[in-house]
């Protein structure tokens, strides 16, 4: 389904889905978006987060996600922001879901773990066992500062380094991941090929330790669209995108597996139809404490053109790369 005129994407897929369209395959993660507030203001963000935003999760939406997560009987959680650690109910809500059995992962700027207010955030994290999934767009502090402001790079390696001395990314039972996007308008490269460079740079240049990186292309949307647009690379972008569109990918996209909950409830297919604001098709789905998880496990899923940005080259999605 495509929230308005039939699209390039469903052009693509339709030789190989069919008629039928993009349908999930069951519903095995649930990604929680906990508020737009965040300590960056990062140009390739395709949520607009930033420290004036206010959107926050709040407890009888808490509340109702925790109902969601038992009636669906789902066994991992991913939360997400803008800074998920910025929400006040962050530790109360990784400890009830710990308790429940259901395993939780964090997506971390880093930088947000050197503030003040965040003191032993860490050591909490680590005690729940909570995975990392930690951003870190190069090793080159230039590259990194460019994207992400100014000092960012530093403070990301004093927080990797703090994260290793606790064991994270040293032992099996603390993941940490970290993330690529290109700076530019060009798709990842492979990710296989990146992580064995990672590796070697970060533990030569600070000794620092990782579990896997994660390649994620730069979405079509919200101010990376709005760069492409000032610098007039939009068109070639999109065309770059619909030229590397790879089948191989389509079994393996996030949204056939997860849905998205908005801070205030409302349910999407993935983070990037949540920043679009296009909801996912099932009746009675702006209701987080009624949706009927079956209905969510065998849904047909709201596409776009952006849906392109993970379709092409190796594919890209909250897990990283799709396809060799």
């Amino acid at each position: 389904m495509y929230h308005g005129e039939d699209s390039v994407f469903q052009r693509s897929i339709r030789p190989y889905l069919g008629q039928e369209g993009l349908r999930s395959h069951a519903l095995e993660v649930i990604q929680v978006n906990l508020g737009l507030r965040c300590n960056l203001e990062c140009h390739h963000c395709h949520l607009g987060a930033s420290p004036h935003r206010l959107e926050v999760m709040t407890e009888p939406t808490l509340t109702h996600l925790l109902g969601l997560v038992a009636r669906s009987g789902c066994r991992w959680v991913d939360l997400t922001g803008g800074a998920p650690e910025l929400n006040p109910s962050l530790l109360p809500l990784v400890r009830t879901l710990r308790q429940r059995g259901v395993a939780v992962q964090l997506r971390t700027n880093l930088t947000v773990l050197l503030e003040p207010a965040q003191a032993g955030l860490a050591e909490c994290l680590r005690d729940q066992q909570v995975a990392l999934v930690a951003s870190m767009p190069c090793y080159l502090e230039s590259n990194v500062d460019a994207q992400r402001g100014a000092g960012v790079h530093r403070q990301a390696v004093t927080a990797l380094q703090h994260l290793n001395r606790l064991g994270y990314g040293r032992t099996p039972e603390l993941p940490l991941h970290l993330v690529y996007n290109p700076g530019n308008a060009q798709l990842p490269p492979s990710q296989t090929l990146l992580e064995a460079t990672y590796r070697r740079e970060l533990r030569h240049r600070f000794g620092i330790e990782f579990t896997h990186l994660l390649t994620m292309a730069n979405m079509p949307i919200g101010r990376f669209r709005a760069e492409l647009r000032r610098t007039g690379q939009e068109a070639d972008y999109w065309t770059r995108l619909e030229q590397a569109f790879n089948p191989a990918t389509l079994n393996h996209l996030m949204c056939r597996r997860q849905v998205s909950v908005r801070w205030d409830g409302t349910l999407y297919d993935c983070d990037f139809n949540l920043a679009l604001g296009l909801p996912l098709s099932v009746a009675g789905a702006d209701r987080l404490e009624e949706v009927d998880p079956l209905l969510l496990a065998e849904r047909t899923i709201v596409t776009g053109p952006h849906c392109l940005g993970c379709t092409a080259g190796c594919g890209s999605s909250c897990g990283g790369a799709l396809a060799a």
